[in-house]
């Protein structure tokens, strides 16, 4: 294995649909329809965006890869998906710092049942 991210990958993307063709089938509809659906108020081009962001902080590089690509396809210009990229680690920072309220709150807890 030279890189995690192969796309080669893929080719297992076919045992996945037929060991669970059922949900399998469902998930590409559900992603179709929230991607690309017909009635979509938001336009392709911020849909693609909004997917870099959630793709960042999930850190899914094949999401990050699909849905860069897509932006640019849609019209999105470098500028707008560095903004993106910063928008998505000011709030991933922001969950630590937040989390990191919660963990104070035990660490005092803890001390007070010392």
């Amino acid at each position: 294995m030279s890189h995690y991210h192969n796309p080669e990958d893929w080719s297992h993307i076919k045992k996945l649909g037929a060991h669970s063709p059922e949900s399998f089938a469902s998930f590409l509809a559900f992603d179709e329809a929230a991607l690309r659906g017909k009635d979509n108020a938001i336009p392709p081009k911020y849909r693609e965006l909004i997917a870099i962001a959630v793709a960042l902080t999930t850190q899914c590089p094949y999401c990050i890869e699909a849905h860069s690509k897509a932006a640019q396809q849609a019209g999105a210009t470098e500028k707008e998906v560095a903004e993106t990229v910063m928008i998505a680690t000011a709030l991933r920072a922001g969950g630590g710092l937040t989390h990191g309220l919660q963990a104070l709150k035990f660490f005092e807890k803890a001390a007070e049942n010392d």
